[in-house]
């Protein structure tokens, strides 16, 4: 039997990246899935996001793996239509036992309008906040919750808007900030209920976010339009192990076992995953 043989997975931004990963993962390991991306582009985020292909691709991959996956066009911005998604979604498979609330967006560059900070700030989240608000109510004994945070929200370091991150790096970085606040008070508050909320801390992760323009200016900035090459020493720097970024299925990882009973009685907890860049940094913000 797989790690989480017969469970239920609602997973956001699974059209591609982290989202895609997670879902293969999961169903791999036994889930059936529930699938939501927004597959549209923001206007104030700088690269593309993912299109309906993409959500196609991430169902003949959790196919592949003999699962079932049921699939949405939604905005996590949008409580109604994130809550409509579950909705068909338990309509299938009858149940809800694992969140990953995982959709994302990054919106860098210092002359960006406010619009990024919005963008980021209700996409990262806002987002985050809708996902888990639509499944609490149908969650229940041993449900496990997982948010996507950052590094950006452990290091004491992160970046206020100042520089190339800009008024969309600032949201980014606030909404990360908030997110371990959030996880810690419901982890607090759902555990007599024997519900588990959890957080995991992605570094620079090899996905279509980190791979853009924007994000190879704001690792050189000294550089008008740097390559990947370019930017790969300043990636590397990021960390304390000498690799440039992680793989989503690194995330995967970790997601898994949070979904799954090996950690039955782990709660409240902020997993970094990355490959030293907080015991490098500044530390855990106090």
């Amino acid at each position: 039997m797989g790690r989480v043989e017969g469970k239920v997975a609602f997973v956001t931004g699974a059209a591609r990246g982290q989202g895609r990963s997670h879902a293969v993962h999961l169903a791999e390991e036994g889930a059936d899935v529930i699938a939501v991306d927004i597959c549209a582009d923001i206007a104030s985020n700088e690269y593309p996001l993912a299109r309906p292909e993409d959500l196609e691709e991430t169902v003949r991959l959790v196919e592949k793996t003999g699962r079932r996956i049921v699939t949405a066009q939604a905005d996590v911005r949008d409580r109604t239509a994130l809550a409509a998604a579950l909705r068909t979604g338990l309509d299938e498979f009858g149940k809800l036992d694992v969140v990953v609330a995982n959709a994302g967006i990054c919106p860098l560059g210092e002359d960006l309008p406010v619009e990024a900070f919005i963008d980021a700030v209700d996409v990262d989240l806002v987002g985050v906040i809708n996902t888990v608000h639509v499944a609490l109510p149908h969650l229940g004994e041993g449900a496990s919750v997982i948010m996507t945070g950052s590094v950006a929200g452990l290091l004491s370091s992160a970046a206020s808007g100042s520089g190339p991150q800009g008024l969309g790096g600032a949201g980014y970085n606030l909404a990360k900030r908030v997110i371990v606040e959030y996880s810690t008070t419901l982890a607090v508050k759902l555990a007599p209920k024997a519900i588990r909320v959890n957080a995991v801390h992605p570094t620079n992760c090899d996905t279509d976010m980190l791979q853009s323009a924007p994000m190879y200016r704001t690792f050189r900035p000294d550089l008008e339009n740097p390559t990947v090459e370019e930017a790969h020493a300043g990636f590397q720097s990021f960390q304390g192990m000498p690799v440039p970024w992680v793989d989503p299925s690194d995330i995967s990882y970790a997601v898994l076992y949070l979904a799954s009973d090996e950690s039955r009685f782990v709660t409240g907890l902020q997993l970094p995953v990355d490959a030293g860049a907080t015991v490098k940094g500044t530390g855990i913000r106090k």
